[in-house]
């Protein structure tokens, strides 16, 4: 058999919004359809040639259990297309294109569209545990004395909502507590991660004022009217004093981590375009980007090392291509809280670290910073935790055109401790 090379032949994503804003009608699959459309119509890609949709979703929402299937049918893709839905956290689209990768490459499909969808404006609140059992115990009943000892049960604090907690569900910590934690045995200086948080906003504000991000923008026209062409979260006006200005917000003695140095819940949706190079070719579609190799960790430490997913799998991804960080042009790294990516970077560098983690002889050092996000990051543009990583790839894929360079690393954390890195090389070279 003879193996395909997969390829990123192009993408959209929507506008990222902050939440509770324009997109507060929306469900999470009509963001979906509108970056599915998006990502057909900037390919000029014949929908009807699509093999397989996958995109991830933290967030589900009960009524849309397969939320990709809803998705691609809102978008008017036809039935016979099959689809799937990831959840890997915020990696959910990343396991999305490796798995849609993978079978290009086995030559099981030729045409795949990848990505993500979020939106925290309508959060699925339930009834407590204990109310949905009652009623499930009520409804299973066949006499009046049953259906009394069901309603017995309940319980006062049984009336209460079910309302997320945004927690870990194995540490009961939220992200940005877990990132103290982390802190504590990591140093990081509050003035560094406000000093790195100030210059995501900066570098996004540049790349949007010269049109960066709006080739792969595709606008979302609104039921109530207006068509909304633009994301909204990076602060153009931003400056340290007002960075500095914040208050801690999980450790108010000692903490690092602020509403400025973190990144926002965000609302948006991201879609990949995928094929096999001889099949892009066949079809009169110049390929961006060949998806060379992914790596899928954990970390040790769930108390304290959650978020380390890049130090836990780029030095892996190098090592099992033969590469080392200078021969990586273009780097796009997630960035869920300033301190997190510091904190990272720290470990990068270390050979202790990676001896211990990873048993690798010597550590790959830290990114370049005039290589990492240049266009900005995360902390700036918002966080719809699964469409960041499509929006990830799509952007690492861009710069490598602009560049001409060779190979571009992407790589994110996500809850649960879990970790991605992804190569992608040039192959217009």
């Amino acid at each position: 058999m003879t193996l395909q090379t997969p390829v990123i032949v192009g993408g959209a994503r929507t506008p990222f919004l902050d939440t509770a804003g324009a997109y507060s009608e929306l469900m999470a699959h009509e963001l979906g359809a509108q970056a599915i459309r998006g990502a057909i119509e900037h390919c000029a890609l014949p929908a009807d040639k699509l093999d397989m949709v996958a995109m991830g979703i933290v967030l589900h929402e009960v009524e849309t259990t397969n939320v990709t299937r809803e998705a691609m049918l809102s978008a008017g893709l036809s039935s016979r297309i099959p689809a799937f839905t990831t959840a890997m956290a915020g990696l959910s689209p990343n396991i999305a294109v490796s798995a849609l990768s993978n079978m290009i490459r086995l030559g099981q499909i030729e045409f795949a569209l990848a990505g993500g969808m979020e939106t925290f404006c309508d959060v699925p609140i339930r009834l407590s545990s204990g109310l949905r059992r009652t009623a499930m115990r009520l409804r299973q009943a066949r006499t009046g004395q049953q259906r009394l000892k069901a309603l017995k049960r309940l319980r006062p604090r049984d009336l209460a909502l079910d309302i997320p907690k945004g927690t870990d569900f194995t540490t009961g910590m939220t992200m940005g507590e877990s990132t103290e934690a982390m802190r504590r045995r990591y140093p990081v200086s509050r003035e560094a991660a406000d000093r790195y948080a100030l210059r995501s906003h900066q570098r996004a504000v540049e790349a949007a004022d010269a049109g960066w991000h709006a080739r792969d923008i595709c606008p979302v026209a609104l039921d109530q009217g207006g068509t909304i062409e633009q994301d909204n979260s990076a602060r153009r006006n931003l400056d340290l004093a007002d960075l500095a200005r914040l208050k801690p917000l999980f450790d108010p003695k000692t903490g690092v981590v602020t509403a400025g140095n973190a990144s926002r819940f965000t609302d948006g949706a991201a879609a990949l375009v995928l094929a096999s190079q001889t099949a892009a070719e066949r079809a009169g579609l110049p390929a961006l980007a060949v998806v060379r190799d992914c790596h899928f960790s954990g970390v040790s430490d769930l108390q304290h090392e959650m978020l380390l997913g890049p130090a836990m799998t780029i030095p892996r991804l190098l090592e099992r291509n033969r590469l080392s960080m200078d021969d990586i042009a273009v780097f796009e790294v997630h960035e869920a809280f300033a301190a997190q990516i510091l904190i990272n970077q720290q470990c990068l560098a270390s050979d202790v670290f990676v001896r211990e983690h990873l048993d690798l002889p010597r550590a790959p050092g830290a990114i370049p910073e005039e290589r990492l996000n240049i266009h900005g990051g995360s902390l700036a543009l918002g966080n719809p935790f699964a469409a960041t990583g499509a929006r990830l790839l799509l952007t690492a894929a861009r710069r490598l055109n602009d560049t001409h360079e060779r190979y571009a690393l992407v790589s994110s954390c996500a809850g649960g401790g879990l970790g991605a890195a992804i190569l992608l090389e040039n192959p217009n070279l």
